[in-house]
């Protein structure tokens, strides 16, 4: 049986940073610094990663080889 797990649409600094495979820390960095184009949703004095946002920003940085 295979179990699958229900994400927020909002996700917070760590749920994001889990499901991208870095550190909460790493994420914080690259805003602060705008690193990369990753869109976040302020919140009161949180940040919030909208799921889809996460999931659009990984299939545009996915690549095939070319062997």
């Amino acid at each position: 049986m295979t179990t699958t797990v229900s994400l927020p649409a909002l996700l917070t600094r760590a749920q994001a940073a889990d499901f991208l495979g870095v550190t909460a820390g790493t994420l914080a960095v690259w805003h602060s610094a705008g690193r990369y184009d990753l869109p976040v949703v302020h919140v009161g004095r949180s940040v919030r990663y909208r799921l889809a946002d996460l999931e659009r920003w990984l299939q545009d940085r996915t690549r095939t080889a070319t062997a």
